[in-house]
């Protein structure tokens, strides 16, 4: 067998999150199922990046699958898969990797993007895939002194949702910054990095700027927040339309830009 990345892309709305699941139409199901009907079996395993919850959108979410040998999965394979997975679901490529390759633990940095707009947007509003941010203007510059607060190694158990199968809740958060989206007045974006994400912990983290841009917070309090290890103490959870997988890193993989179908080992 011949492991392969994957790379694709997804809109969130329809699907009840990445992970295979009772009862629920997840992504993970949609593509195992299309590969299985390419390849005459019931279906084929798929392991993912990392999970993301119902509604999240994911502009680059790498998996792993292994496929026959003799099996080339060509461009007219790749157009044919995306003919069956729907509109909603975009893979991009298939890159041959070593047997042992793993998209979820080898990946040494994820980034989410959370989109928000100040002012009315008939673009932004139908889609939903940017929370508009209604009552008191919202103070960026307290956001972004809050967010660089919580950079580092940490204890992220405010953020996460409760009663998850995780060892630890640890993370190390490399990058958390409130960033205007050029020539768009009125339309930010959030974007966090890190070495792993806790479940529900960017939509937190999210939720808790937002008390802090609304002057609910001071920027130094999300620090008691982290100290308190109670996910009571963080703010809401935001709704998940608005946000991104924006990107995932491995040490022997990049994602290939404008290419489709079978990407070539070493290329």
């Amino acid at each position: 067998m011949q492991r392969y990345f994957i790379d694709l892309a997804y809109l969130g709305s329809p699907f009840h999150g990445w992970q295979v699941q009772p009862g629920a139409v997840s992504v993970q199901e949609i593509l195992e199922k299309a590969l299985g009907t390419l390849m005459r079996v019931p279906r084929v395993a798929v392991t993912g990046a990392g999970r993301t919850d119902a509604g999240v959108n994911a502009r680059r979410m790498i998996a792993h699958v292994d496929l026959p040998d003799d099996f080339i999965p060509d461009a007219e394979f790749l157009r044919r898969l995306n003919a069956i997975t729907g509109r909603s679901i975009a893979v991009r490529s298939f890159t041959p990797v070593a047997p042992d390759a793993h998209a979820r633990f080898d990946a040494t940095e994820r980034t989410y993007r959370y989109f928000v707009h100040t002012v009315d947007d008939p673009f932004a509003e139908p889609g939903r895939l940017s929370w508009r941010a209604c009552g008191p203007a919202l103070d960026f510059e307290a956001m972004n002194r809050a967010a660089s607060l919580i950079l580092g190694r940490r204890d992220f158990t405010s953020f996460s949702k409760l009663h998850t199968d995780v060892k630890t809740n640890i993370c190390d958060l490399r990058a958390a910054r409130w960033i205007p989206i050029d020539g768009q007045p009125g339309h930010w974006y959030f974007e966090i990095r890190a070495d792993r994400f806790l479940r529900n912990m960017v939509r937190a983290v999210v939720g808790t700027l937002i008390s802090v841009g609304r002057g609910k917070m001071a920027p130094e309090d999300i620090l008691k927040v982290l100290e308190a290890k109670d996910r009571s103490s963080a703010g809401t959870s935001m709704p998940g339309e608005a946000l991104f997988l924006w990107d995932v890193k491995y040490p022997y993989y990049t994602a290939p830009t404008g290419i489709v179908g079978l990407r070539p080992a070493g290329n």
